[in-house]
């Protein structure tokens, strides 16, 4: 029997679906390495938004999934090309996420069958070496609910 898949692995399976991850040698959990072309998630663990109980007892938590990606590139103090390169990247990224969200392509996490929203977002230089590497930050949420019944 297959053993079921984490949360956190279907989130790193589907970010390697973006048609530009290609570029990435590597894309690690917790840490990035000071060389070009690599990356990595933070989790940041599960928040609770909101919980709802009806007239039966049943419950309805809204979660919410936060991660930060960091993506490692090239970048020459001074380059405007290169640094645009690596700006359009990032901003794609999170159009594509967006479009994966609203077109259901994106990984589910609840059980409710409500509507679930995927964020990548606040995409920004988070900081810049003199080696000539600069690494780039992404905030990643997803936002789902999970249906308690009770018996």
């Amino acid at each position: 029997m297959a053993e079921k898949q984490t949360d956190l692995a279907r989130v790193r399976a589907w970010i390697a679906t973006f048609p530009g991850y290609d570029i990435l040698g590597a894309f690690h959990c917790d840490y990035t390495d000071q060389v070009p072309s690599n990356g990595g998630v933070f989790p940041s663990g599960l928040v609770e938004v909101s919980r709802t109980e009806d007239i039966l007892g049943n419950v309805t938590v809204v979660n919410q999934y936060n991660f930060g990606l960091y993506y490692v590139f090239e970048k020459t103090p001074g380059d405007d090309a290169g640094a645009t390169v690596n700006a359009d990247w990032v901003m794609e990224f999170q159009r594509w996420a967006q479009e994966q969200s609203v077109r259901g392509l994106a990984p589910r996490f609840g059980n409710s069958g409500a509507r679930e929203m995927i964020r990548a977002q606040n995409g920004v230089l988070y900081g810049a070496q003199d080696e000539g590497t600069a690494t780039y930050m992404v905030t990643l949420s997803i936002q789902f609910s999970n249906f308690y019944e009770v018996i």
